[in-house]
This record gives structure tokens, C-alpha cells and sequence, in this order.
């Protein structure tokens, strides 16, 4: 009986070690929101996609697919939502709404040990984006993106809390 129950509790702890491990293992994909309107009649403050964009966020649910996020996090705003929403749909998933101003509090949500998520997809601006991948990677590699500066993703693998590797595609 005693065997019985120092196996089981072995059992027990290994299992929850193994659960804990792998709940470390992360692989994020940040975006950069696509093409917005830039029209006169545009909203200057909160602005829609273009065409060009909303093809751009179709391009994008099509690449991302092989990452398969189970998360996806967008700022509040119309062109990041729009950017995500081709995703979201696909994936039948939810779109979460993070503060930019607030990178650390996003970065620790999707880094909480507690978390099964491994597969993330994160929509946000040429000022956010680059600072987040450099929040994960822990140190300054990214600059901000030009205002002009489109279709790039950044793939963060993260195995057992730790940095593996950065990649950056374009689409």
C-alpha cells in the first residue's frame, strides 16, 4: 500500500513537472496592424483598413495558419481588430483586447506558467510591436517601423521559458 501510494505520488509530481514545462514552451507571432485608410474622408484618430489592407489581413490569416494561435490579442483599435479578424474567424477564436501602453502586463499573461496556451497571435502598431518582441527576446534587437513599413511578421519560439530563436518573415 505505501509502494502503492509513493508511486503514485512520484507519478503525480512528474506529470505536474512535465505540465509545467510544457506550458513554457511558447511560440508568438506579432503583426504589425496592416493598411490603413488614409483617405481625406478618413477617420484620423481610428481609422478602417483600406482595400489593399483588408487584402493584406486575408494574406495574413492564410500565413499565420501553420502557427495556429489559440490566443489572439489585438490593441483596441479598428485596424488592428480588422487586421486580426480574418484570423480570429478561421480559427473560430475570440479576439482579446490588450492596452499597448501596458506591454509588460500583455507579456506576462501569455508567459503566466500557469497558461496551456502555446500558440499566440499578437496585433499591434510600428511603435508596439518591435517593443514587444524585444520584451520576449529580453533584449533591444528591433527598432520602431516606419509608417510605411508593412507585411512583416515576427515568430518568437520560446522552449522551456527560454528565448530559442526570433524569426522575422515577410507576407
Amino acid at each position: 500500500m505505501k509502494l502503492n501510494l509513493f508511486v503514485a505520488a512520484t507519478l503525480l509530481l512528474v506529470l505536474v513537472g512535465i505540465n509545467t514545462s510544457a506550458a513554457q514552451d511558447k511560440t508568438i507571432v506579432l503583426v504589425r496592424h496592416v493598411e490603413k485608410d488614409s483617405s481625406p474622408t478618413a477617420d484620423k484618430v481610428d481609422p478602417e483598413l483600406s482595400a489593399e489592407g483588408k487584402a493584406r489581413a486575408e494574406r495574413l490569416a492564410k500565413v499565420v495558419k501553420r502557427y495556429k494561435p489559440h490566443e489572439i490579442f489585438s490593441t483596441p483599435f479598428k485596424r488592428t481588430r480588422g487586421t486580426a479578424e480574418p484570423t480570429a474567424k478561421r480559427r473560430k477564436k475570440e479576439i482579446q483586447t490588450y492596452d499597448p501602453a501596458k506591454p509588460a502586463d500583455l507579456v506576462n499573461k501569455i508567459m503566466d506558467p500557469a497558461s496551456k496556451t502555446v500558440h499566440y497571435l499578437v496585433v499591434g502598431h510600428s511603435n508596439t510591436i518591435p517593443s514587444l518582441a524585444n520584451l520576449l527576446a529580453k533584449k533591444e534587437i528591433f527598432r520602431n517601423l516606419l509608417e510605411s513599413e508593412y507585411g512583416v511578421i515576427w515568430v518568437i519560439r520560446i522552449k522551456k521559458g527560454q528565448l530559442t530563436r526570433v524569426e522575422v518573415h515577410p507576407y
